[in-house]
């Protein structure tokens, strides 16, 4: 049993789920499409969350949320189902889709995936996939952050369907059962650009949007006091990897955007949405900045005895662009 699926390389795992998964149905839309439609672009700072014992950062909104949008602003109705404490059920039922002819997304863990690097694997339990077959007892992957396709044994997927800790993937799976015949994608557009901008510039909560960016570059400043220099180190670390590893990380998400950007602006035929494109693409390499003088930073390496305070300084320098940047899409978008 295999499909003729296209496996499509993409930056970051859930928006090339959701695009493969598109494009087998007949829907081309890219990976950054999907992304802005919706809404993935975020920041949050949770203290009360701890990943390895570290406050989490992200710098995207909780796994499935992007797809569950763009899948609405879109028209397409998604099939969603989650198998808490059933592996077996959860196995059977994918199984019973992958008969019908149809590919299927799922969540799993990373640190059990045979096929990727031991370097990179880490307990992260959001990883999307897409299931396009299944020949004996051997599962077709089509993996979105890797070159070629893959495969999983019947256990080793189950594996990691199953995965233990924060975000346990619980057999989640997903994939389309209606999808209109003509999608107006302006509109889809228009929503995931208003709502990124609400989230980014006006959550009152001061742990979300450019006020968590700021909220977090004052605690960042008194870690290593606070903290101690080896813990004050840790949760650098665990920034930078967030921005540069986990997913696509943050500062990819900002290169992503800005791809999104440059779509729209043919779609809407408005050069201005090029231009702000062009700032995005900025933002990311701040991002990027910061990302390498933390990791100095974090590492010892850094030849700047005041880097925990620069390196506060550029997040705030970071956040005052991403507001002035939603404030000015906001008003385009109207």
């Amino acid at each position: 049993m295999k499909l003729d699926f296209e496996h499509i390389p993409a930056g970051h795992c859930e928006n090339g789920v959701i695009s493969s998964l598109l494009n087998y149905h007949g829907i081309k839309l890219s990976e950054a499409m999907i992304f802005g439609i919706g809404g993935g672009y975020f920041f949050a700072y949770m203290p009360f969350v701890k990943v390895n014992g570290i406050p989490l950062a992200s710098f995207r909104p909780v796994p499935g949320m992007i797809f569950a949008r763009a899948a609405k602003r879109l028209g397409i109705k998604m099939k969603k189902q989650s198998f808490r404490k059933q592996p077996k059920r959860a196995m059977d039922e994918l199984d019973k889709v992958l008969e019908q002819n149809l590919p299927v997304g799922i969540q799993a863990g990373v640190f059990h995936l045979s096929y990727f690097p031991p370097a990179y694997r880490f307990h992260f339990n959001a990883h999307n996939m897409a299931i396009y077959g299944k020949e004996d007892n051997t599962y077709l992957i089509s993996d979105p952050v890797m070159e070629y396709p893959t495969t999983l044994t019947y256990d080793e997927l189950k594996k990691v369907r199953y995965a233990k800790g924060p975000l346990s993937p619980n057999g989640k799976m997903y994939y389309p059962i209606s999808i209109p015949e003509k999608i107006d994608i302006k509109p889809a557009i228009i929503k995931g650009i208003k709502q990124t901008s609400e989230w980014m510039l006006n959550i009152p909560v001061p742990l979300f949007g450019v006020k968590g960016i700021r909220y977090l570059a004052k605690r960042l400043r008194n870690w290593p006091e606070k903290l101690g220099p080896k813990k004050a180190a840790s949760y650098l670390a665990q920034m930078v990897r967030m921005l540069e590893e986990i997913g696509t990380g943050g500062a990819g998400f900002r290169f992503i955007y800005a791809a999104f950007l440059q779509e729209v602006a043919g779609i809407m035929e408005n050069d201005k949405y090029n231009e702000m494109s062009k700032k995005m693409t900025k933002i990311g390499d701040k991002w990027r900045n910061f990302s390498s003088l933390a990791a100095k930073t974090c590492k010892g390496r850094s030849s700047d005895p005041d880097s925990y305070n620069t390196v506060a300084n550029l997040m705030l320098d970071i956040a005052n662009d991403e507001e002035k940047f939603f404030t000015e899409l906001k008003k385009l978008i109207k």
